[in-house]
């Protein structure tokens, strides 16, 4: 009996189940009758690594960009037993990628009932756990914590006490009548209480070097020491840490000893391709949503906005220190969908289409994610505009060949001259098809046609009339949202 139920719970915790909620061991002694068998977090984390690895499925989820650089040497990492420190500037996933390795542990782990700590009850470390165990044997209550409670993270600020990560004497517990050298007088910090787990520290180097100090035994000797107190926790804990490479941040740094006890260094990087910030953009905007309403973003359009973002990772004029996260590819999306929201509720159409002329509103989104460096009069506003052109030409030119587009430019000849803006009506651009017809072989270049709706049309159209104008072939005269398209002749 005793070996097919043990068989039964090696099966379920190699698919990663566990017991069933209503078999669960409740005492000691049933649940080791269960077959249960205590493993220290690393080889958890590993089998459930190993697992994933052989079924060909990532070991993070929603992580786009890295299966070629940043998750194999996370895999190893895993695999070989070590604490990591992701290092690598703002916005590239490094927080997603640790909070998402608890799906690497067992759904449920079993311990010492009350315990703040996680007691193992095969091997309890805390007085309270010992003691239980001691008075109870067999009999002593068993709880269960679900994997999502085996996480503990804290943002690293100069203010972080050892108190915080480690613990302290609670005052309280002492005027409640225990003496100082009660270790039930102990106010477990993040670190104890995150036992049998996984702990993260962001930004590690902003964490005050006295207090990276704390951590040495924890990363080496594996447990903590408490002041004042003959007492050693060995704790089992699997530790991530982030930070900003050490060029960027002088807020502080972080102390050799430290480095040398992180088993492996991971360097994280933003999207290498435009494909890919457009897929991770699509995947994490939340663009305006409204009954009714249907929102169309043109492959064209995507491809710009991700554009962007890698024109100002390489412009002179942009701080590449503090980076240009991917967060401004996201905001920019949900920007000019929400300008173009803005514009179609105002004339009732159901479908919304972001524009060209919609990138104006990109002024708000930008200010804040990008740090200009300039030696010269011009000005923030001046630098992003520069930005944005740049990324509409780039796109233009790699989707629409000059060639294809003499007759669109000929149509200009004389005094034709065309309006655009966010305060035109998407009609108004259909009724341009008549009069131009070389517009519509343009449009076909980019994989629109006049059964498409008027929205559609109409920022197709000012995509071309934009593209032509940045390419010098066409002048362009703006007053507020208006612009007027006219020949260069």
């Amino acid at each position: 009996m005793t070996r097919r139920v043990t068989q039964r719970w090696v099966f379920l915790t190699r698919n990663n189940y566990g017991f069933r909620m209503d078999d669960r061991p409740t005492t000691l002694g049933k649940l080791r009758e269960s077959g249960w068998v205590s493993r220290p977090v690393k080889e958890e984390l590993r089998e459930h690594a190993v697992a994933r690895i052989k079924a060909g499925t990532p070991i993070v989820e929603r992580v786009v960009g890295y299966e070629d650089t940043v998750l194999p040497q996370l895999e190893n990492a895993i695999l070989a037993g070590h604490d990591v420190v992701f290092l690598g500037e703002r916005g590239q996933a490094k927080t997603r990628m640790i909070r998402s390795l608890t799906d690497l542990l067992d759904e449920w782990m079993p311990i010492v009932e009350g315990s703040e700590i996680n007691d193992d009850p095969y091997n309890p470390v805390s007085a309270h756990a010992r003691k239980l165990i001691d008075e109870h044997g067999d009999d002593t209550p068993i709880s269960w914590v679900h994997r999502d409670d085996r996480f503990g993270e804290k943002l690293a600020t100069p203010d972080t006490s050892i108190a915080d990560l480690i613990g302290e004497v609670d005052p309280i517990k002492v005027a409640e009548g225990r003496y100082l050298s009660d270790e039930l007088t102990l106010h477990y910090g993040l670190v104890p209480r995150t036992n049998r787990g996984v702990f993260a520290i962001n930004e590690l180097p902003d964490l005050a070097e006295r207090i990276q100090v704390g951590l040495l035994n924890v990363l080496e000797e594996r447990d903590v020491q408490i002041r004042g107190f003959k007492i050693r926790l060995p704790l089992d804990v699997m530790l991530f840490a982030s930070a900003n490479p050490e060029d960027y941040t002088n807020r502080g740094r972080m102390i050799t000893p430290l480095k040398d006890r992180f088993g492996a260094q991971i360097r994280t990087h933003y999207p290498l391709e435009v494909d890919l910030e457009t897929e991770i953009a699509a995947q994490e905007a939340r663009p305006f949503d409204a009954e009714g309403h249907d929102v169309v973003v043109p492959d064209f359009l995507s491809e710009i906005i991700s554009t962007i973002s890698h024109t100002a990772r390489s412009s002179p004029h942009v701080n590449q220190r503090s980076g240009v996260s991917v967060r401004l590819t996201i905001s920019n999306l949900e920007t000019v969908v929400a300008n173009a929201a803005r514009r179609t509720l105002r004339g009732g159409d159901s479908t919304i289409v972001p524009r060209v002329s919609d990138f104006e509103s990109l002024a708000a989104s930008m200010s804040g994610k990008i740090e200009i460096e300039r030696m010269d009069d011009e000005g923030d506003g001046a630098v992003m505009q520069h930005i944005v052109r740049s990324a509409i030409l780039t796109v233009f030119r790699d989707r629409v060949p000059m060639e294809k587009l003499v007759e669109v430019v000929g149509a200009f000849e004389g005094d034709t001259t065309v309006n655009a803006g966010e305060d035109i009506p998407a009609e108004e651009y259909t009724e341009l098809l008549a009069s131009m017809p070389a517009m519509n072989s343009a449009l076909e270049l980019l994989g629109i046609t006049p059964s498409d709706p008027p929205a559609v049309v109409a920022s197709g159209v000012e995509f071309i009339l934009e593209g032509l104008h940045l390419a010098k072939r066409l002048n362009k005269d703006s007053v507020g949202a208006r612009s007027l398209y006219s020949g260069r002749g």
